[in-house]
This record gives structure tokens, sequence and C-alpha cells, in this order.
């Protein structure tokens, strides 16, 4: 039994700064995002397709006592980030190869979770099927709404376009999380509260949306935002997958206004340094207490 399960590819990123010089990190959703959750307390797991010989991108997960379930594939995904301006929030985007798709028989049988956090960085990651088949077994799904709005176009750039079955999708998610570019593709609006709004209308217990500011999050009939107090940009890539993953593992046993406050301080000091997150509980306790709702 895990407090969380997070499926998604790993990968290496090779990311270019805008400015600055290439480097290539472990990296994905789902890295981001395991990063965290043991960190703060949460008993979690990872569920994955790869190249076993590139096990040991999974290392870092391993030592902070996260349960690696892994798939035999014949290659491992690798992506490409460009930063073409100063604005951190544009980028250009490459999965230059990938494993393909999850099915039922990646996961082990009799996993259980309080919740499974689908993070994937691309549409060849989850199909409609697999999330339909997650939710009929009972499982409480968490959905980064990337993992369907980028799709791999055909020189392996990604290339965003809506969701013909965002409605659905929506209807089955405990939380849904989105950045301000994937609100604006689904929901027709970069009005955050708004986009909030519309698509906790298709049936999503909670939206949580990003951007370069801070969050904003839809819950209990209420908007909540927090802003982010983050002091460089370094670490820009995997914010996202931080702030949810963040959210969720404080969302056991908190509320929703002091769990996206918690997430909000935490992928401020995430940002600070390239990688994932590697603070600890204290540090983050520390920013939560510098900042007001």
């Amino acid at each position: 039994m895990y407090d969380i399960i997070f499926i998604g590819h790993i990968c290496r990123d090779e990311v270019t700064p805008f400015g600055g010089e290439r480097y290539v990190q472990a990296g994905s959703a789902l890295l981001c995002g395991a990063m965290v959750a043991p960190r703060v307390g949460a008993r979690t797991a990872a569920v994955t397709r790869m190249d076993p010989a590139d096990d040991a991108l999974l290392d870092p997960l391993r030592a902070l006592g996260v349960d690696c379930f892994v798939t035999p594939c014949p290659v491992t995904t690798f992506a490409r980030v460009v930063h073409p301006s100063e604005n951190v929030d544009e980028r250009r985007l490459y999965v230059t190869r990938d494993p393909g798709p999850f099915t039922l028989a990646d996961l082990p049988a009799g996993l259980r979770a309080g919740v499974i956090h689908l993070a994937g960085i691309s549409d060849h990651e989850f199909t409609l099927d697999f999330i339909r088949d997650l939710h009929g077994a009972g499982y409480a799904l968490s959905l980064d709404f990337q993992s369907f709005v980028r799709h791999i176009g055909p020189d392996r750039e990604i290339l965003f376009s809506d969701v013909p079955s965002k409605q659905e999708i929506a209807s089955l998610l405990t939380v849904a999380k989105l950045d301000v570019v994937e609100a604006e593709i689904l929901a027709g609006t970069r009005d955050l509260p708004t986009a909030a709004r519309i698509i906790a209308g298709w049936g999503a217990r909670e939206v949580l949306i990003t951007e370069k500011g801070g969050a904003t999050l839809y819950a209990d009939g209420r908007i909540y935002q927090q802003p982010f107090t983050n002091r460089s940009q370094v670490g820009r890539t995997g914010r996202g997958d931080t702030t949810i993953s963040a959210y969720l593992a404080r969302r056991r046993a908190h509320a929703p206004a002091d769990s996206l406050r918690f997430a909000a301080a935490l992928v401020s000091l995430k940002m600070e340094t390239p990688g994932p997150f590697t603070g600890t509980l204290a540090e983050v306790e520390t920013r939560m207490a510098e900042t007001t709702v």
C-alpha cells in the first residue's frame, strides 16, 4: 500500500538554457515528482518503462526508499528542452525516442495506492483506455494534462493541441494538473480561475494550474491562489511536476489552501537549483513561514 504511485517514462533531458551552456540531466515528470513525495513523508512507488541498461537513472529514487517497478523496453525516453529567450515559459521541446504507452500489465498485481499520479511528458505514455481501466479498478487518479496536450510531431518536436476526450478524462480524475498554456488550449482562456472552474465543471474534483508567477487551485467550490517566491529560474524545468507532487503529498492530511501554500514554497526552492527537488521539509516550512496567502 502506497500513498502515491507515479506512473510515467523516466528520461534524460538535454537542456539548452538561453545564453547558457547545454547540459544533460536525468529528468521526466516521473522523476521530478517521485523525488518530492518521499522527502515529505509519503510512501511512494514508481512504475516506468525503460531500457534496463539505464537502470541507474532510478538510483536517486531508490535511495529515498521509492519502490520502482520497471517494464523492460528496447529504449529509454530522451528529451531535448531549448529555451530560445529569457522567458523561461518559452520552450521548444523534442522527444527523440520513447518506449511507448502503458497498459495495466505494467502494474504489478495487487498494487494499492491512495492516489495514482499519471506523470507523462507526451501523448506517447497514456491512452484513454488506460485511464478508464485504472478508474474502473477503483484507483483515485491525478493526471498532468501535458500527457495529452503535448503531441509528438513527425520530426519528434512536441506540438500542442486540444484533446477531443478532455471532458471524459477530467471526469475520471480526482486532481487535474495543467499549466497556463495547457489551460488556454483546453478551456479557451488564460484567466486561470475561469479555466479551473471550466475544467472542474467537466468532473475533476480539484484542478491545479501553474504559471510563471504562481499556482491557482480549484477545490471544494473555491479558488485559491499562491505566488511562487523563487529567487532565480535556473531550475525551471520540472516546475509543474514538482508542484503537483508536493500538493498530493501534503493533501493527504491537510486542507487545499495549506497544501497549495506548501507546494508553492517547495517548488520555489526547487527552481533555485537545477534538477529535481533535494531540499528538506524544514526548508519548505521555513519558506512557507516567509510567505502569506
